[in-house]
């Protein structure tokens, strides 16, 4: 069964504390729109540059606004082993069904002291768990073989998020894991990755288009189950073109709350320090890329 779950946009003030209005309507837009789950505090969720205040105050807010309509999931990712387990403690006892986690940034880890982190993390959690693969900001991959034995080990770790551009790294998490624990996830974290992901046999996809177009990315899911192949062709190069929104600027995670906005979201485009604010360029060049797919920007 194929799914897309949306990494969700953290709403804020202009003051940059989490806008508890936002995110419920932004919830409501992403259930609506029939998304598969939600992820917070996920990348584009600005986890990386929040307080630990500011953390649980947005998990307690998802939990209210999500309200058991979907899984939610909360990355709870940090360097500082005693920060990971607070958080999850928190997101768990409060409602989410699962906890995503990033491996330690900054450095390169070895194969023993990765199996050794996240070791010590399923053993102390009581909850499901995901691992967050995304070399681009760690520096460093997860192999294929660590994720493996991880599951081999603790039946707890359920899945994976693999934010890698190309497939060659998801289709090997495939073919080495999907053959012994064929319930075990493991999602793409790009949009463009989706249908290839599903076709190799991996389970979708937890990107951010979905926070702009869940719509979209419902009726991708559904062409995909329903093996309407031309359908999931001609949505494929759609979304191509829509992976512009992704470079409009950089990082991306302002633009994408942008481009979220300009669908009728009431969130702003504010975001954490130092991420920038779009200008009305950017921002006129986002709609023009919407208007160009056949939607209609505010």
């Amino acid at each position: 069964m194929a799914r897309y779950i949306t990494p969700a946009i953290t709403p804020l003030t202009e003051k940059r504390q989490i806008d508890e209005e936002a995110v419920f309507a932004l919830y409501d837009h992403l259930v609506q729109g029939g998304v598969d789950g939600i992820l917070t505090l996920g990348s584009i969720g600005e986890f990386f540059a929040l307080p630990m205040n500011e953390k649980k105050h947005l998990v307690r807010a998802a939990v209210q606004a999500c309200a058991h309509r979907l899984p939610l999931l909360v990355g709870t990712g940090s360097t500082v082993l005693s920060d990971v387990l607070e958080l999850s403690e928190e997101a768990l006892s409060r409602g989410a069904d699962a906890v995503i986690i990033v491996p330690p940034y900054y450095f390169s880890h070895t194969a023993a002291d990765l199996e050794a982190w996240y070791g010590e993390i399923a053993r102390r959690i009581p909850g499901r768990i995901y691992l967050y693969n995304f070399p681009d900001r760690t520096g460093y991959a997860i192999a294929p073989e660590t994720v493996l034995r991880l599951r081999q080990q603790y039946e707890n770790i359920v899945g994976i998020k693999d934010t890698i551009s190309g497939m060659d790294h998801t289709r090997e998490l495939i073919d080495l894991i999907k053959p012994q624990y064929p319930d075990f996830e493991i999602y793409s974290g790009f949009d463009d990755n989706f249908a290839h992901n599903v076709l190799s046999g991996g389970d979708g996809c937890i990107a951010g288009l979905s926070n702009v177009l869940p719509g979209l990315c419902r009726a991708w899911r559904e062409a995909a189950e329903q093996g309407n192949m031309k359908q999931v062709a001609e949505m494929q190069q759609k979304v191509n073109r829509l992976m512009r929104i992704y470079g409009v600027g950089a990082p991306f995670v302002p633009f994408i709350k942008a481009a979220t906005a300009l669908m009728g979201v009431p969130v702003s485009c504010a975001c954490t320090a130092p991420l920038p604010v779009p200008t009305r360029e950017q921002i006129a060049r986002i709609a023009d890329i919407l208007r160009q797919e056949g939607f209609s920007p505010a």
